[in-house]
């Protein structure tokens, strides 16, 4: 997280050729997870600590994850992100806490941004994550069977955005080495 997040904030300040950053405009960067040591991690080897911020949050407890990130934005008197990012956590949210919970996530996340750039994992790597579970000898994801979300999840969250969000996609990256799609929605 924390290199993905510097190398964000360089690149959209334009490091040169140096290495060094010289700001055009004032930027400031939010990172947060549900793994505390992640966080921890983190916040220690930070580069630009007066730009750059982590801090532990489950997204998926809607209550915390308003309050914490409002106080954010109301430090900067803005009311929503510019630009919220989102890799590899849908399929975790989806099969650890079902549908509802999968569609609440994409929900808060528009609600939260004016660009929202998602990376949806593949049908098939939910497949694999549970193989992987049985493999080590412990039960399925408990959501997993009554999962009515299924298949081409690009286009299960792309047709939530737009449908009930008030979110139009942008731009279809394609897809990374994992199979996974990378798309870029704006608000309406």
């Amino acid at each position: 997280m924390r290199d993905l997040s510097v190398a964000l904030y360089k690149h959209l300040l334009h490091e040169d050729a140096s290495g060094s950053v010289s700001p055009k405009r004032e930027l400031h960067l939010l990172g947060f997870d549900l793994d505390q040591d992640l966080i921890l991690r983190a916040q220690n080897s930070n580069p630009f600590p007066q730009n750059i911020q982590f801090i532990p949050l489950d997204i998926t407890d809607a209550q915390e994850s308003r309050a914490a990130l409002e106080a954010y934005l109301g430090r900067f008197v803005c009311p929503r992100f510019h630009l919220c990012t989102c890799f590899a956590v849908t399929m975790w949210v989806h099969l650890n806490h079902g549908d509802a919970a999968f569609l609440s996530l994409l929900s808060r996340l528009a609600s939260l941004s004016e660009f929202l750039l998602l990376e949806a994992q593949p049908w098939k790597c939910y497949r694999s994550a549970a193989r992987r579970l049985r493999k080590l000898g412990r039960s399925d994801f408990e959501h997993f069977k009554a999962l009515e979300i299924r298949g081409d999840m690009a286009a299960h969250a792309k047709e939530h955005l737009e449908k009930q969000c008030s979110m139009e996609l942008v731009q279809s990256f394609g897809n990374t080495t994992w199979d996974r799609s990378l798309l870029l929605f704006r608000r309406r």
